[in-house]
């Protein structure tokens, strides 16, 4: 998921698997200001780039470093 951030450079959120456990609900999911952050089940989130607004919430709320920003 590559958004353009508002600086112009390009910015990359992204799940990394093998960090999410995925055996429960993705906590960053409530804190998520578009609900761009989406869960089947319990697996792994993805992101939405269509709602991201690239505030890095997710990034900063995630306990296992699983969502991140390049």
């Amino acid at each position: 998921m590559i958004n353009k951030s508002k600086e112009g450079e390009f910015m990359n959120i992204s799940v990394v698997k093998n960090r999410c456990p995925q055996n429960h609900p993705c906590p960053s999911i409530k804190v998520c200001p578009t609900g761009a952050i989406v869960q089947n089940g319990f697996d792994a989130p993805s992101i939405d780039p269509e709602k991201c607004i690239e505030c890095k919430v997710c990034v900063k709320y995630c306990p296992m470093g699983a969502i991140q920003a390049n």
